[in-house]
């Protein structure tokens, strides 16, 4: 079900997608030159014209750089898109290793329509800029990112070339849910510990410990997992930045920003105390052997099963294998993030204020035939009526309005959305992850989805939810957490582009690779030889270019301070 069977060869489907656009025939050059196709207008309002009359369609290709199930056939969503529009969509969706992938593309020189964003695309000259498209031909994508417009242009030639899918907020906001980094530790571990609230590593370790012990195994008879982390592709952040957050320090990626300065942490000693306590974790037997080898899907599939008791992660990372089980009810398995650090007198910085998802999303291919045509395909999809759609679902169908116009859905509805097997026949979710969209709430005053809808939120909780949260005298998950401070103007370091091929971009590469080769080693070794594996690490990073690195992001970041306004 769901993660658990995932497919092992990359899937190229072709599903029938009308927008309200009854855009015309792929017949046109390789950028706009102001050649505008015969599309139907949308405005900034979010109102879109729907086609009357059949015309022919387009085919867009899109390549989607996050792993999913592919949807089915006569998928709801889709199926309602045909038949209001007319886009016919070949998504090909990733499965292995994207670097891997995006490196097969470049050494071909040959590209799907719509692209997921990397900066090595731009390097490679393999996507065009999109700023004059979006100026001429989309005004609900240039109202949407008014106030990210100059945070989205690329520091070395001023162009465009990513649509962020994330963090653009409008109108009023409510934090229910938490989707960010954190320590997760089962519910059923909380509830039978009394509800306590670990704050420092220790303590976390501690409920981890106990409850192991009492519970070797599941109670499918399965052995537990004290501990888990994953080391693959580019999500190797589950093992690499616990150290960061463990230091009151936000997400900025590789360094940690003291007095507006970058600096890596990696072989500090702030991270060897985190990599010692894994190290004890190991040598107990609590640690996942399978941590450092595993694929994502592995990962999401163990997650699943209910066996693993905690580990370091971004929420919505792991939240498809927490989805299998809370489609299986298995409430006490899924989890509670905790803003752990090592010493309680250090304020927690996990939880950050929203921020647009620079170097995400979708770009334009120098390969797509009607660039025109594609940014109103996107334009289209970010009027209101289309984000409901996406989001929400169908009205009387996926949910319902009351009398006061609020959104809502049934115990029934419910149900649907936590069944993955139901979302793959009736949601747009791959798609819709990499698109563009409304964050926040609509004009109506309406969340843009029904988690951040305060009354839908609290009305679809779990008994055992509502019952820990009362434990803590807590209404929402983000209540764990310290309120974030405003960001950085330059936040985060994580954006910043290296640039394929730089001096900096090769440093990090090596970097990575001396991480994921003797952190697993360090963290297997015997007790007594830890501090002999950690200093061949430290000696391994004096042969890297190290200061190339902090260079390129320090010059960046005072590069953003300068150019960006604190919008």
């Amino acid at each position: 079900m769901g993660v658990m069977k995932r497919k092992t060869l990359l899937t190229t489907m072709s599903l029938t997608l009308a927008l309200s656009l009854t855009l015309a025939g792929c017949s046109g050059s390789n950028n706009n030159n102001g050649k505008e196709s015969p599309t139907a207008s949308s405005n900034a309002s979010g109102s879109a014209n729907t086609a009357t009359d059949k015309k022919e369609q387009i085919t867009i290709s899109a390549f989607l750089g996050a792993p999913s199930q592919a949807p089915t056939a006569d998928n709801r969503i889709y199926k309602k898109i045909q038949d209001e529009l007319g886009v016919k969509l070949n998504m090909e969706i990733l499965v292995g290793d994207l670097q891997q992938k995006l490196g097969v593309m470049i050494a071909g020189g040959e590209y799907p329509d719509l692209i997921t964003a990397d900066t090595k695309l731009v390097a490679a000259k393999a996507v065009i800029p999109l700023e004059d498209l979006i100026e001429q031909y989309a005004p609900n994508l240039k109202a949407h990112y008014a106030d990210v417009w100059n945070k989205m242009k690329d520091s070395s030639d001023g162009h465009i070339y990513w649509l962020p899918n994330y963090g653009v907020q409008q109108g009023e906001v409510h934090s229910n849910s938490y989707s960010g980094p954190a320590f997760w530790i089962q519910k059923d571990i909380l509830k039978e510990a009394g509800y306590p609230t670990p704050k420092t590593l220790d303590e976390y370790l501690t409920l981890i410990r106990d409850y192991a012990a009492k519970h070797p195994t599941t109670s499918d008879g399965q052995p537990t997992i004290g501990f888990t982390t994953l080391a693959f592709d580019w999500r190797t952040f589950g093992l690499l930045n616990a150290p960061e957050h463990l230091t009151g320090h936000p997400n900025d990626g590789g360094v940690v920003v003291d007095n507006g300065v970058a600096s890596v942490f990696a072989d500090k000693d702030t991270a060897k105390r985190y990599y010692k306590e894994l190290n004890g974790l190991y040598n107990e037997g609590l640690m996942d052997k399978e941590a450092f080898v595993q694929n994502y899907d592995q990962y999401l599939a163990k997650i699943s099963t209910g066996r693993v008791l905690g580990m370091f992660d971004q929420h919505w990372n792991f939240q498809a294998g927490e989805d299998t089980l809370v489609s299986q009810n298995k409430i006490g398995q899924t989890y509670v993030g905790f803003p752990l650090v090592y010493d309680a007198s250090t304020k927690d910085y996990y939880w950050d204020r929203a921020l647009p998802n620079l170097n995400n999303g979708f770009g334009i291919s120098k390969d797509a035939k009607d660039p025109v045509a594609i940014i109103k395909f996107l334009d289209a999809l970010m009027s209101e009526e289309w984000q409901k759609t996406l989001s929400w679902g169908e009205e009387g169908v996926d949910y319902m309005v009351g009398d006061d116009g609020k959104f809502y859905r049934t115990e029934e509805q419910r149900k649907q959305q936590q069944d993955p097997t139901w979302k793959l026949a009736n949601k747009a979710e791959a798609f819709y992850a990499a698109s563009p969209k409304m964050e926040g709430s609509f004009s109506d005053g309406n969340a843009t989805d029904a988690g951040s809808q305060p009354q839908e939120f609290y009305d679809s909780l779990k008994p055992e939810d509502k019952e820990l949260l009362d434990a803590y005298k807590f209404k929402t998950w983000t209540d764990f957490f310290s309120s974030p401070p405003e960001n950085r103007v330059d936040y985060p370091a994580w954006q910043v582009d290296l640039i394929d091929g730089s001096d900096a971009s090769v440093a990090n590469k090596k970097m990575t690779d001396s991480s994921l080769k003797f952190l697993p080693k360090a963290i297997m070794a015997k007790p007594e030889k830890f501090d002999a594996v950690w200093q061949e690490y430290v000696n391994d990073y004096k042969k890297i270019n190290v200061k190339a690195y902090e260079d390129r992001i320090n010059e960046q970041l005072q590069w953003r301070t300068q150019n960006w306004t604190s919008k």
